[in-house]
This record gives C-alpha cells, sequence and structure tokens, in this order.
C-alpha cells in the first residue's frame, strides 16, 4: 500500500519564536515540503484574518464598479505592475487563450533607496471610490512582505547561505500584491479558456491568503493535481522562477492553475503576494546547488521579470 502524502503544515511562530530544535524542524520541513510537494501550509503567521477580510470587502467593492471606471486606474509603465489589469489580458507562457480575470497591483510604497530603484517600480495607483483601499491594502503589503522575508530566511538556513543573503534581496524589492477577481463564466466565456491556465510564477516564493472559493490546485513533484485545502486563516506559499533559477532546480517552481468551477455564476476572489528581489539582483546559482554544473546563465532580477512579462502579454495592457 502506498504511503499516504501529506503537505507539510507548519507553524511559522515556531520558527520566530522557537528554540533552536524548533528552528532546524521548521526549516527542514519548509525544504522538504519545496521540494517534495511545490508548497506548503503556514497554519499560523504575522498576517491578522480581520486584515484580509477587509481586504476581500474592498477588493469586492473596486472590482464592481463600472468598467470604465476601474480602466481609469491602469498602469501603463512597467507592464501593468501597478493599479488595474483589465478582464482577458494575461495568458499563460505559452498558451493562445486569456486566463478569466482581472487584477489589481499594489507594489512598495516607500522606497530606501529611490535614487537607485524609483525608475524600476512604478507608483502605486489607488481607487478614489474606494474609502479605506490604501490603507488595508498597504498594512496587509506590510504583513506579507514580513511573513515572506522570514519564510526565506528560513530557508536560507537549508541553502546554506549568508545570514543576510534573501533579506539584501528583498531590500526595496519589487513584490505586489496581486488582487484577483474571476468573474462568473457566462456564455459569452472564450470556448477552451480557464480561470488561469497551468502555469509558474515568476518571483522567488508566492505567498496565498485563503481565497473565497475552491478552484486553485498545484501540481506536486509526483505529477499529481492537489486541490489546495486551506481555511481562511492559513497561507499557502509555493516557489517560482527566481527560486529555481537560483537553486538550479533543487526547488522547482511549482505549476499551478485555476480550474473553472461546476456553477458558472459564481465569483472567486484571491489575494497572492508575489515576492520579488530588488531590480539589480544577480539570480545565480547558489553554491551549496551547483551539483555536476549550473543550468542557468546568471541574469538580472529586472531583465528576467521584463522577458517574463512579455511572455505572459502584460506589456499589451491597454
Amino acid at each position: 500500500m502506498d504511503a499516504i502524502r501529506k503537505v507539510p503544515e507548519l507553524s511559522l511562530m515556531s520558527f520566530v519564536n522557537g528554540t533552536t530544535n524548533d528552528k532546524v524542524k521548521f526549516t527542514n520541513e519548509l525544504f522538504r515540503g519545496l521540494k517534495d510537494y511545490g508548497f506548503i501550509i503556514l497554519v499560523d503567521h504575522p498576517v491578522d484574518y480581520s486584515l484580509t477580510s477587509k481586504a476581500y470587502d474592498l477588493v469586492h467593492e473596486f472590482f464592481h464598479l463600472p468598467e470604465e471606471t476601474k480602466r481609469k486606474y491602469i498602469c501603463k509603465e512597467g507592464g501593468g505592475q501597478r493599479g488595474y489589469t483589465a478582464f482577458g489580458v494575461e495568458h499563460a507562457k505559452n498558451s493562445q487563450y486569456p486566463d478569466l480575470k482581472e487584477f489589481w497591483h499594489v507594489g512598495r510604497e516607500v522606497i530606501k533607496d529611490p535614487a537607485r530603484f524609483k525608475k524600476y517600480l512604478p507608483d502605486n495607483l489607488w481607487p478614489s471610490e474606494v474609502t479605506e483601499f490604501k490603507d488595508v491594502m498597504l498594512k496587509l503589503y506590510d504583513g506579507m512582505d514580513l511573513t515572506s522575508t522570514l519564510v526565506l530566511d528560513s530557508l536560507g538556513m537549508a541553502l546554506d547561505v549568508p545570514q543576510n543573503y534573501f533579506r539584501d534581496m528583498l531590500s526595496d524589492g519589487n513584490s505586489i500584491i496581486r488582487a484577483i477577481h474571476y468573474p462568473p463564466l457566462g456564455p459569452a466565456a472564450p470556448k477552451n479558456a480557464v480561470r488561469a491556465a497551468a502555469h509558474e510564477d515568476i518571483n522567488l516564493i508566492t505567498c496565498m491568503v485563503g481565497a473565497t472559493s475552491a478552484g486553485l490546485e498545484l501540481l506536486d513533484r509526483d505529477g499529481k493535481w492537489l486541490p489546495v485545502m486551506c481555511n481562511d486563516k492559513q497561507l499557502v506559499i509555493d516557489s517560482g522562477d527566481m527560486l529555481s533559477r537560483i537553486t538550479n532546480e533543487v526547488i522547482p517552481a511549482t505549476t499551478h492553475r485555476v480550474v473553472n468551477p461546476d456553477d458558472a455564476t459564481s465569483n472567486r476572489y484571491s489575494m497572492p503576494f508575489f515576492t520579488h528581489p530588488n531590480p539589480d539582483t544577480m539570480l545565480s546559482c547558489i553554491p551549496s546547488c551547483r551539483g555536476t554544473g549550473e543550468k542557468f546563465e546568471p541574469i538580472n532580477a529586472h531583465d528576467w521579470l521584463m522577458h517574463r512579462i512579455q511572455e505572459i502579454g502584460l506589456n499589451k495592457n491597454k
């Protein structure tokens, strides 16, 4: 009989506040989970549930504004890295069908070294029609930013990198919250299109708060699609392309998708946090991951981001 496989459910606070043994156990389980499954579930973390609940209320309010109002907030700088992206613009890499979603991006508001990074990081846009949107989303950003930093602190221990390796990358990093609305499919939905086709994220790791309904599936390392089952107070962490490159695919990028629901009248909302390094970071192979040789040439993080944005159609955001 096959052993039962179970995605690790970990307490981030055990790493933050625990004993040395607690920290080692968390780090080992995090590393194993990302290698064996592509994702783990955090059962506690610094992101307050009441904040995510309020953020979902405000996101719902924004996406139900008139289309012409939402389109006022399209940002044409940087491939849609801030503000609104309309329905049907983004598609998965190599897919001819658009994803059935619209979304809003919130980026880093305060840059410590503006002379160095301002040209890469567009200003945030804020919908004046939705009271508290800016305040709540920035607080959520801070909580997700801290969470991803702590997770990468732990992963750095497993990868035997210097203590500040990931923190130096993340300082002034181009991380973003993506608030996503998957509207009802309706009869006009393009044939063969899905809410989000199978893809890998561009970034180091993605932190996902519980969505408002089911649909997210991740492809584990055995080639099986696993529905992501977590409650509203948990976070899912998965690995992206940038982490795959610097670990020489020791930790591959996690393939995932959002499948269409049985109920064609249902809405779905989700809010992943895409953890990016600062634009000057060189994505180079970590020494402990070299093995028999490096699979990828080093590449600048901003150049890689722009390359991937081109592939998924966001440079055409109009």
